[in-house]
């Protein structure tokens, strides 16, 4: 756990030198309430007197030289978002705790990591010393649970709790378990001000005086009940990197880099027997931001050529987005989405149905013009015509259907309107013949052929497909409006119809002919 308690005030002195040079106490403020007031404090202003929600004329008064801001609390969440991104190069999960505030604490799951650094105190050391250098005041603390780790960073800063922790946060007060001031203040009154009093307590009565979040947080932080964190950039399951002496800002470099890594990442993969889809790769520049690029796999791969042409495809869209700022210090390629993936067999008996070749063309497509401009259709068992297929993303195809594949026997326009579009009929054989004739879109056709009907019903098994209200007819009027339809509407009679120019149309009739009513008719596709 890292917290920076001076963060909004140290991200300023870092963007303005100027500020920074002054060396006098700086303070945020914004309006509350109809009323200027402090809400961050750098270590000067804390020294001075000085507090959040003190009113911005008794600072000024007891402080004169107070420096002063007005707080921009979503440019200082998106500069911390990215801040909070760099430390992935300790810890591949990374996440930003906003129990006390949207900025301010990190979250390092360093499970795995520490011996990189020579330890857990080591690294502790590295990385907050690493932080003060930069300007950063900053306190840490490692503990098995995050609500520990959260209570020693803030108030028993540099310890690593080791052992039992009960006895570690025993003696830090109520506060360290991210409470409530009601919930914190009422616990004073009782007298029980620090953690170590809670224990043994009757929990029924904690909860009916205190509410059900006290005993959550006491729990969570001696690590009885797991809280997990939300990491901001995909977690890697397998990752390569490396570390620049010089940085380096040319996208080849990059890219060069990017293929010496996937060969890496191939053989640890090939070692285990596993294959991915999702691949990251992160960019570390030395202006403490990250760039991420991400690429999808049709299937499972471990092909170190294939995923260094995915990077360099996707690398064609970046255009002005490449920004290398100062220089890159590191890079790391990481890979999720794992699966068993066997060895390439190579030999007289080899089958080649060439599936795999056309994946890899969907990749590289995929790669360069968007996972989402490259689709097929996909067959859904659905009766209704306009719901029988879909378009799915060819890099993240879901299994097909058996069932739900089309009938050859039934005959089914070449392409088929978006939306039925309604039409007017001259008169039809009734009650299931089909018509004479038709106006579509202010222009008639008369039919010469016609055969039919084929009848297709509401999908009655299916919730989704029935309508929750029907059109109603009125005095043998009808609404065609387009935006009304509803394709589970009701029972439709389908026919195929053919006009004197040879133009063959799809129609249907929507309903049936009744004494007070007449049914709608709609266009739903055009043949050859």
């Amino acid at each position: 756990m890292l917290h920076l308690p001076c963060w909004a005030t140290d991200c300023l002195k870092r963007a303005d030198p100027a500020l920074a040079a002054l060396r006098l106490p700086l303070a945020l403020y914004e309006k509350q309430k109809g009323a200027m007031r402090l809400v961050e404090l750098d270590e000067r202003a804390r020294l001075a007197g000085l507090y959040a929600g003190q009113s911005l004329s008794d600072a000024r008064a007891l402080c004169p030289a107070l420096q002063v801001r007005e707080i921009n609390r979503p440019v200082l969440e998106a500069i911390f978002g990215d801040f909070a991104d760099w430390h992935s190069y300790a810890s591949p999960l990374v996440a930003v705790l906003t129990d006390e505030a949207a900025y301010g604490d990190l979250v390092l799951d360093i499970t795995g990591v520490s011996h990189l650094f020579g330890g857990e105190q080591a690294m502790l050391e590295a990385v907050t010393g690493r932080l003060k250098n930069l300007g950063f005041a900053v306190s840490g603390a490692i503990a098995d649970s995050i609500g520990a780790a959260w209570a020693l960073a803030h108030f028993d800063p540099g310890r690593i709790a080791s052992g039992d922790v009960r006895e570690v946060l025993a003696p830090l007060p109520v506060s360290a378990l991210r409470l409530g001031e009601d919930q914190i203040e009422g616990l004073t009154r009782l007298g029980l001000k620090r953690i170590g009093q809670l224990y043994g307590r009757n929990r029924q009565s904690l909860t009916a005086r205190f509410g059900a979040s006290l005993v959550l947080r006491l729990d969570q932080s001696l690590g009885h009940i797991e809280e997990r964190l939300k990491p901001r950039l995909p977690p890697a399951e397998h990752f390569a990197e490396r570390r620049f002496a010089e940085p380096i800002g040319l996208l080849d470099d990059v890219l060069m880099t990017a293929h010496d890594l996937a060969l890496r990442l191939s053989h640890a993969l090939e070692r285990e027997g596993m294959g991915a889809q999702s691949f990251h790769l992160f960019l570390y520049r030395v202006d403490h931001k990250v760039m991420t690029l991400t690429v999808n796999a049709a299937r499972a791969t471990r092909d170190a050529g294939h995923i260094a042409r995915l990077f360099a495809h996707r690398s064609e869209r970046l255009g002005a987005e490449y920004d290398a700022g100062f220089g890159i210090d590191m890079i790391r390629l990481g890979a999720s989405l794992l699966s068993p993936l066997a060895p390439a067999q190579i030999g007289a008996f080899e089958t080649q149905d060439g599936t795999a070749d056309l994946d890899r063309l969907y990749d590289r497509l995929a790669s360069r013009l968007g996972g989402g401009a490259v689709t097929r259709i996909k067959f859904v068992n659905s009766h209704i015509p306009e719901q029988a297929a879909r378009f799915e993303s060819v890099i993240a195809k879901t299994p097909d259907d058996a069932l739900a594949l089309p009938d050859a026997a039934r005959p089914r326009p070449l392409r088929l309107l978006p939306q039925p579009e309604p039409i007017e009929v001259a008169m039809a054989e009734v009650p299931d013949g089909p018509p004479q004739g038709m106006v579509w879109r202010r222009v008639y056709y008369r039919f010469v052929k016609a055969a039919g009907p084929e009848r297709i019903a509401p999908e009655w098994w299916n919730a989704e497909a029935v309508p929750a209200a029907t059109r109603r007819l009125d005095d043998g009027a009808h609404e065609t409006r387009l935006e009304t339809f509803d394709p589970g509407l009701t029972t439709r009679d389908y026919f195929l119809a053919e006009n004197e120019a040879g133009q063959r149309f799809w129609l249907f009739r929507e309903g049936f002919y009744a004494p007070n009513a007449t049914p709608a008719w709609f266009l739903h596709g055009v043949f050859a």
